[in-house]
């Protein structure tokens, strides 16, 4: 049958079909990078990754978009706290992005965009809404009518009037209703601005996703992704300016996944109940956290406590344990063969059709909306039989390799390498901070000397404005 996804638009489960076939058009939700992201952002950022990294073990194209709110609010404030520019401030806190999502083994997104980078392209976008009747000015901002769109609602499935008495009615209100929303908005005192039809100001929070997707995935997408808190009101927003500007249904499906909770209660920063991702990673294995945020189905709640992640830790270890004994186990019993025998290196039936199960049952899994809970159930089941095989002994070469490399495969579905994968991650990352610190030293010897020894190992590097990329030669 294929993928089967939870579709919030709908609430209910539907095959994946996809607008052209073979590539799927991914967007998520990414950081307002105010500051360091929290272990709640991280399990969206983990979650999503996942379900990309999936889709492509299942023959898919995806094109990756996540985008980076680099100006609003929080950011306008912190900088102001701090007294640096608010570009200082984001472009700080996207390096620690980076940092801590590649931590967590968290790829990269095809594409990156941020708020600031598209200003004139959301100017653009905000006044076609503008002459199509959907939006209008007042005082210097834009806010878009929710009444010229009908169908507003249809994700959070609650109608205009229930939105409407969630209101708080502000004193001097210029909205015409309390329901509309700022596409863009006047600036304050010692704010960044843009120039603009409607005077100086700035975008409002909404309108950059639907503008990132128009620009990087077009005027239709097969998934958006992010947060259950996103769903109004910025997925229902995005939904109503997006489709008032092109016609078209915007997102085929939309995933979101559920509250992560620590210690049995809500995240609150108010009452310091809350963790973040980087200070967690100074403390436990990067490994074992991503692995303990895959444990619960998506869209549903997940409870952290350090007994949950010690459970991680330990079940991880589980896995560990059986790919080394298999790497051994291999290793000895070729030594022992004649080179010439290679009968004793070619895998079993039996082996093949244990191979064959396992992947079966990992796959039926994960084509149950992404089910990661019961994808790690299947591959446990495997590492118990295969221990059982271990047991009974009598295995080639060739099904030891194969048993250890379907355990490697199937973790990296998950994004988890392997120990000796992580170490040299790990590694790779020390000598590519090294380097930078050689060429703010003007040091380029030392700095050239990194990238020659990064590079006889098979690594690459590559230097952009938002820090240095590494990948494995071609």
């Amino acid at each position: 049958m294929g993928i089967v996804l939870y579709n919030s638009l709908t609430s209910k489960k539907e095959p994946l079909q996809t607008l052209e076939p073979g590539k799927v058009r991914f967007y998520a939700c990414g950081p307002t990078v105010y500051h360091y992201f929290h272990l709640g952002n991280a399990r969206m950022f983990v979650v999503f990754d996942t379900i990309r990294r999936y889709l492509e073990y299942r023959g898919y194209d995806v094109r990756f978009v996540q985008n980076f709110t680099d100006i609003d609010d929080r950011i306008i404030q912190r900088a102001q706290e701090l007294g640096i520019s608010p570009r200082e401030l984001a472009e700080e806190n996207i390096r620690y992005y980076f940092e801590d999502a590649g931590k967590l083994f968290v790829r990269r997104a095809t594409v990156h965009p941020r708020v600031t980078e598209c200003v004139d392209d959301i100017i653009r976008f905000v006044q076609d809404l503008i002459n199509r009747g959907h939006a209008y000015e007042r005082n210097g901002s834009v806010y878009f009518d929710t009444s010229s769109f009908p169908e507003y609602g249809k994700l959070s499935h609650q109608s205009p009037d229930d939105m409407r008495a969630g209101y708080r009615i502000e004193v001097q209100d210029e909205k015409d209703d309390p329901a509309d929303f700022a596409l863009w908005k006047a600036a304050k005192p010692g704010e960044e601005w843009w120039s603009s039809p409607w005077g100086p100001g700035r975008p409002g929070w909404h309108i950059e996703c639907s503008v990132m997707n128009y620009l990087y995935l077009g005027e239709q997408i097969d998934i958006h992704a992010g947060g259950r808190d996103l769903v109004f009101p910025h997925h229902e927003n995005e939904i109503a300016q997006s489709e008032a500007h092109s016609g078209k249904t915007f997102a085929r499906y939309w995933l979101h996944n559920g509250t992560l909770n620590i210690n049995g209660e809500k995240m609150s920063k108010s009452t310091g109940n809350f963790i973040m991702t980087r200070d967690l990673l100074e403390r436990r294995d990067p490994r074992a956290v991503r692995f303990f945020l895959l444990s619960a189905h998506y869209r549903n709640p997940l409870n952290y406590t350090e007994e949950a992640l010690d459970q991680a830790e330990q079940a991880l270890a589980r896995i560990d344990r059986l790919i080394r004994d298999l790497e051994h186990r291999a290793e000895a019993l070729a030594s022992l063969r004649s080179a010439l025998d290679r009968a004793g290196h070619e895998p079993s039936a039996e082996g093949r059709s244990d191979v064959d199960q396992i992947r079966s049952a990992f796959i039926q899994a994960m084509d149950d909306d992404f089910n990661t809970a019961d994808g790690m159930a299947a591959i446990f089941d495997g590492v118990r039989l295969v221990n059982t095989r271990l047991e009974e002994g009598g295995l080639s070469v060739g099904d030891l390799l194969l048993y250890r490399d379907l355990f490697v495969e199937l973790l990296d579905v998950l994004g988890i390498p392997k120990k000796e994968e992580e170490r040299l991650a790990d590694e790779i990352e020390r000598l590519i901070a090294e380097r930078a610190e050689a060429r703010k030293r003007r040091d380029f010897a030392r700095a050239d000397e990194i990238r020659d020894k990064l590079r006889h190992r098979g690594i690459v590097l590559e230097d952009t404005p938002y820090g240095t990329r590494w990948s494995y030669e071609s």
